[in-house]
């Protein structure tokens, strides 16, 4: 098959776009929200080991981030319990970008020196270890190459899952790690989910997410502005319930539009599409996909 570099940022040239609706070009990921079954376990986790600065703190709630930007929400509910490996719908990972190939070397240097087990996965644009925490929830971060090297068949981005140089990517760095650095985020999130159809109805022709990859096995990669993916659905885990009141779960994450002028827009198209979802006054859309999912737009 030919394939072909994506040319520039944003470009419109890679993916299924929308039929309707697109969500704007700087969209992104911002706050997501856990159940979890222990609120100290978590934090130890989140911060000791990814690297999270905690912001606030009581008795069952915590907030983490990067300086005074909240990443990362963990809530300590009563009676949750960990999961097992695609057993619920839900959340599949978190998905931390970090600035740089060489923050994600020291990175690795650091969960070495940790002892603590990871895999990873070259995936052509990016190159990603992966975690798990306390609870049984996949942790990923990760680092993005130049999009001038992004590949593309036809308007398909190309993604893949293949080795990890660790050597190469060790060497990078410069072996020191103090925390998440600067500039970190959220890159991205990914769900269990039950039918690719269904899901792309309610991501794509309703909330107005790019179609970037659909080739890859039981999988659509979504985003705006030409990312590689803000939404990641698989149906890896088809046929397993949703994630219920007593399993640690993601409770809610947020999309955030570069301001508001898009939201009622956004709200109307989901309406005619007869997604159920409400607009508050304070310019908050909030909607829950067909897997319990619940996702809060804002702008920011």
């Amino acid at each position: 098959m030919a394939s072909a570099q994506i040319s520039s940022f944003g470009s419109n040239a890679v993916g299924i776009q929308p039929p309707s609706f697109r969500l704007p070009d700087a969209t992104h990921v911002g706050l997501v929200s856990l159940a979890v079954s222990s609120l100290k376990a978590s934090i130890a986790f989140y911060h000791e080991v990814i690297g999270l600065a905690v912001l606030k703190q009581d008795a069952t709630t915590a907030e983490l981030g990067i300086g005074e930007t909240a990443l990362l929400n963990l809530k300590e509910l009563p009676g949750i319990q960990p999961i097992g490996r695609r057993k619920r719908l839900g959340l599949y990972h978190t998905a931390f970008l970090l600035p740089s190939r060489a923050a994600l070397g020291s990175f690795t240097s650091h969960l070495n020196r940790l002892g603590v087990y990871f895999g990873a996965g070259d995936h052509l644009y990016s190159e990603a270890l992966y975690l798990t925490d306390p609870d049984g929830l996949s942790v990923e971060v990760y680092a993005d190459r130049p999009r001038s090297t992004w590949k593309s068949n036809g308007t398909e981005l190309l993604s893949a899952t293949n080795s990890v140089d660790i050597g190469s990517l060790i060497a990078a760095g410069d072996g020191e790690w103090h925390g998440a650095p600067a500039g970190t985020t959220v890159g991205h999130v990914h769900f269990y989910i039950g039918d690719l159809e269904k899901a792309a109805r309610f991501y794509h022709e309703a909330m107005g997410f790019t179609i970037m990859t659909w080739s890859y096995p039981g999988v659509l990669f979504i985003s705006a502005g030409g990312y590689h993916h803000h939404v990641g659905l698989n149906v890896w885990a088809a046929g397993s319930p949703q994630a219920g009141p007593t399993d640690a779960r993601l409770l809610s994450w947020e999309l955030v539009l570069p301001d508001l002028s898009n939201l009622e827009v956004l709200y109307k198209n989901m309406k005619r599409l007869g997604w159920d979802c409400s607009l508050q006054a304070d310019g908050k859309l909030t909607a829950t996909d067909p897997w319990g999912i619940t996702v809060h737009v804002i702008s920011g």
